[in-house]
């Protein structure tokens, strides 16, 4: 299916694992003591799920996701989204879909029964502003091809594609239909999400990077493990080779934007204190493909993903409670 690139009128679809997050502060031997490993996205099963939420004090829940959270701040800084992502017909599922409709990002994924419930991620954040993950999948591991809404994929000026989900083979599978149908003029972009998610699937997101993606986001790490080097420079070096544009972020070093013409590194403003680093690469993502999908410079679409990321930081919860529209206007 192919849609003129005049009628694209959703700047981002975001594709991924549909959750409820739930969030909790924790000190580091709380992480120790549950056996985790700091900052890492631990898969999880049902009982595992339930013990862990048995242990957690004061929390916050919201619907989330990684695509999820970078549609909403796509959508906070002025653009139009849509999203695909399967939830089950409960009670959490209806939270994840009315929140979803309320942000406005179009959300038409067929549910799962009730007896398959809606993913959930257990999110404990030190006083570092650090999170480690602790990801039951639930219904959103179940997600096929026949789920795809290959309309909602053909009116996206970029399809985003999230990492987390490239374990089921099934949902490869419906990750690669979506990529197919993208229309002419719409471009692929993939998070690796996770430098454990990149050690498991290094061959085939190889692949998936060379038959399909236009755009790649990464942190330093990851791009790293992805090419299996120790050394930053060599890593950007062989992405640079690779994909036609890579958004590499640093940390408090900043982020820096790659193509075969060249390279604008993007600077971190300082943040006056980091409270949770959830859903920072996330936000970042927001606002660099909120930028291409505008027809920015590449150092215009880095400073709103560094605004997007610096204001998610500075709170709890992994999406934004400022205007990012508001916020740009500050920065132009």
């Amino acid at each position: 299916m192919s849609t003129p690139e005049s009628q694209l009128d959703l700047d981002v679809v975001g594709f991924g694992n549909a959750l409820v997050d739930v969030l909790s502060h924790q000190q580091d031997e709380f992480i120790d003591l549950i056996g985790s490993t700091k900052g890492a996205m631990n898969l999880i099963d049902a009982k595992r799920s339930a013990e862990l939420y048995e242990l957690i004090g004061e929390r916050v829940t919201i619907s989330g996701g990684s695509a999820a959270n970078t549609v909403i701040g796509v959508n906070s800084l002025g653009g139009r989204s849509g999203y695909v992502g399967r939830v089950a017909n409960d009670d959490l599922g209806d939270v994840f879909t009315a929140d979803m409709s309320r942000l406005g990002i179009e959300h038409s994924t067929p549910r799962a029964p009730a007896d398959d419930p809606t993913g959930r991620c257990i999110v404990f954040i030190t006083p570092d502003g650090e999170r480690t993950l602790h990801t039951f999948l639930g219904a959103s591991n179940g997600l096929t091809s026949s789920d795809v809404d290959m309309e909602l994929i053909a009116r996206a000026k970029l399809l985003f594609l999230e990492g987390y989900l490239w374990d089921p083979p099934e949902a490869k599978a419906a990750m690669r239909y979506a990529a197919s149908g993208v229309s002419e003029g719409a471009r692929v972009a993939l998070t690796l999400s996770d430098q454990f998610c990149v050690e498991r699937h290094r061959a085939s997101f190889m692949d998936l990077i060379d038959d399909h993606v236009d755009v790649l986001f990464a942190n330093h790490h990851e791009v790293m493990s992805l090419f299996e080097v120790e050394q930053l420079d060599v890593a950007l070096d062989r992405v640079q080779e690779r994909v036609g544009l890579a958004a590499i972020t640093m940390g408090a070093s900043g982020s820096v934007l790659i193509t075969s013409g060249g390279r604008v590194t993007i600077q971190a403003d300082p943040v006056a204190r980091v409270v949770d680093k959830t859903g920072a690469g996330d936000l970042y993502a927001s606002g660099v493909l909120y930028g291409l999908a505008q027809g920015y410079d590449l150092e215009r679409c880095g400073q709103l993903g560094s605004l997007a990321a610096e204001e998610v930081i500075a709170h709890i919860g992994p999406r934004p409670e400022r205007s990012l529209r508001d916020l740009a206007g500050e920065l132009a």
